[in-house]
């Protein structure tokens, strides 16, 4: 269906869906013909728009006389029509600023960097932090605490730290506690946390503990300090969607916060994203989430070599300015691997 616009229609197409993106405004061909040097009379914009409508590219809302493109229209859109533009000078050099990961923790940075994201593009920011079981492990450590407590501190390759207080049961000698945190790092080094954690599985399953009580002590509170959930997403700015005027319904609204603050199926879409490389675009029901009809997302991927390690992405209305934030969402997406990298 796409083959059968012509030139015109294309032209006609586009002036809607840019003028809908600015306004929020059904669009009359009045003012298609008026504003946007097409040479066609408003009978004739009429014309096409009425046989866009019956292919799908607009809708006609009840209230008004105008159209508004729909989910199909913002496709053909964003592949055929859309002219990408670079991004400014005074974004790179504001994305180069709140995503610098010299000495911060790779949580803080990446939450900045949805923070940075939601600023930027004035709609919400989102990032899909690495999977803490494809961290690879550095090292373990045991601090005594009061009465039978115990800190553990789980330290991967990348930076990640993971903290868990442990109770006992019974006290430890600080020298027991070196013991254990020198047998676990020996044990473990060089593996995924993922692959840790059956490695302690295995030795904790071995007859060899069932002699060394330290030795199982040491896997017992190695396998509490590991994350029970590996799944860490940061979302910033979510009042910037609902500072739209098509989300204003309070229905809508809790819908759409909802959708935020459960974030499983959330999750479950960043997942798809990361099975590709470089920039998606999902507009309105593509993401087969209830909660997102009428919103798009755009996301990256940020990787080191040849490993995805997340995504990153804006969230906002089917209307959203696409020209502006594709090429923000890519240069975060590809400084972020760069800076990686470089940790």
């Amino acid at each position: 269906m796409r083959d059968n616009l012509t030139e015109r229609s294309k032209q006609i197409l586009e002036a809607i869906i840019e003028d809908y993106i600015v306004t929020a405004e059904p669009v009359g061909s009045r003012t298609v013909s008026r504003n946007h040097g097409l040479s066609l009379s408003p009978a004739t914009v009429r014309n096409v728009m009425a046989d866009l409508e019956d292919m799908g590219f607009l809708a006609s809302p009840h209230t008004s006389a105008g159209r508004v493109p729909t989910d199909k229209a913002y496709r053909f859109y964003v592949d055929s029509l859309l002219e990408v533009r670079s991004i400014a000078q005074g974004e790179q050099d504001e994305i180069l600023k709140r995503c610098n990961m010299a000495g911060r923790d790779l949580g803080e940075a990446l939450k900045e960097t949805s923070r940075m994201l939601s600023s930027l593009s004035h709609y919400t920011g989102i990032v899909l932090a690495p999977r803490f079981t494809a961290n690879v492990f550095r090292h373990i450590e045991f601090i005594k605490l009061g009465g039978s407590r115990l800190l553990a501190i789980l330290v991967s390759r990348n930076g990640t730290v993971q903290n868990k207080i442990i109770e006992t049961g019974d006290e430890m000698r600080p020298a027991d506690l070196v013991k254990m945190s020198n047998y676990l790092n020996h044990l473990l080094k060089g593996l995924t946390i993922a692959q840790v954690k059956e490695k302690i599985i295995g030795e904790m399953k071995s007859d060899k503990i069932k002699y060394d009580t330290l030795m199982a002590k040491a896997l017992e509170y190695s396998r509490q300090t590991l994350p029970e959930s590996d799944s860490e997403v940061f979302i910033e700015g979510q009042a910037n969607i609902l500072e739209q005027p098509e989300f204003t319904d309070v229905t809508r609204m809790k819908d759409i916060f909802r959708a935020f603050e459960e974030k499983g199926q959330l999750l479950s879409l960043l997942d798809r994203c990361m099975e590709a490389q470089g920039v998606n675009i999902y507009i309105g029901a593509e993401a087969h989430l209830s909660q997102m009809v009428g919103m798009s997302l755009i996301t990256a991927t940020y990787m080191t070599g040849r490993n995805t390690l997340g995504v990153l992405g804006v969230i906002g209305p089917t209307r959203m300015g696409y020209a502006k934030v594709i090429p923000i969402v890519d240069y975060t997406a590809k400084l972020i691997s760069r800076l990686l990298e470089l940790e």
